[in-house]
């Protein structure tokens, strides 16, 4: 399975680097990997994680430590749609009513 991720997920794992990078930059690439590992795990077998209705149509979610991974799923192509904290107000990440 194609693993594709979003300009909007590179851009929050870019943001997640950064963020990181501030107090640990080592631990920031490593981070990043682990993520983009996960990406790949999921697509292994994506139906196994949880839909998240409530965010878009087809839209699932697995969590890897702080942050959560959402993605859709066809059987050719996985795309990660974004990568964001938990912490965050999820659902206005996905209707652009909060700025993280």
């Amino acid at each position: 399975m194609h693993v594709a991720v979003s300009p909007l997920a590179e851009r929050d794992l870019e943001a997640i680097g950064d963020y990181i990078a501030e107090d640990n930059p080592s631990r920031a690439v490593s981070f990043i990997a682990e993520l983009r590992i996960q990406c790949a795990t999921i697509a292994k077998a994506p139906q196994a994680y949880r839909v998240r209705p409530e965010l878009g149509e087809g839209i699932r979610s697995c969590a890897h430590g702080n942050y959560v991974i959402f993605f859709t799923a066809t059987k050719a192509r996985l795309t990660i749609v974004r990568v964001l904290h938990g912490a965050m107000d999820i659902p206005a990440q996905f209707t652009g009513g909060a700025s993280g």
